[in-house]
C-alpha cells in the first residue's frame, strides 16, 4: 500500500498512473481532501509480486 500526498489531484493522478506502468495496481477513483490541511491523499495499493512485463517491441511472425 502506498498513500500518496500531492498538492493538487493531477499530481496524485500522474503519481498513481507512473506506479501502474510498473505494477498491477488498484486505488481509489478519487482523491481525498481533509477540511483544515492543504493538498489531497490517494491510496493505491500495488501488487508487487505481480510486475508487469515491459513490452520487447514488435512481434514479428
Amino acid at each position: 500500500m502506498v498513500d500518496v500526498a500531492a498538492a493538487e489531484d493531477a499530481t496524485a493522478s500522474a503519481l498513481q498512473e507512473a506506479l501502474a506502468e510498473r505494477w498491477a495496481t488498484a486505488t481509489d477513483e478519487r482523491t481525498i481532501r481533509t477540511p483544515g490541511e492543504p493538498g489531497v491523499r490517494l491510496r493505491c495499493y500495488l501488487g508487487l509480486r505481480q510486475e508487469l512485463l515491459a513490452s520487447a517491441g514488435p512481434t514479428t511472425v
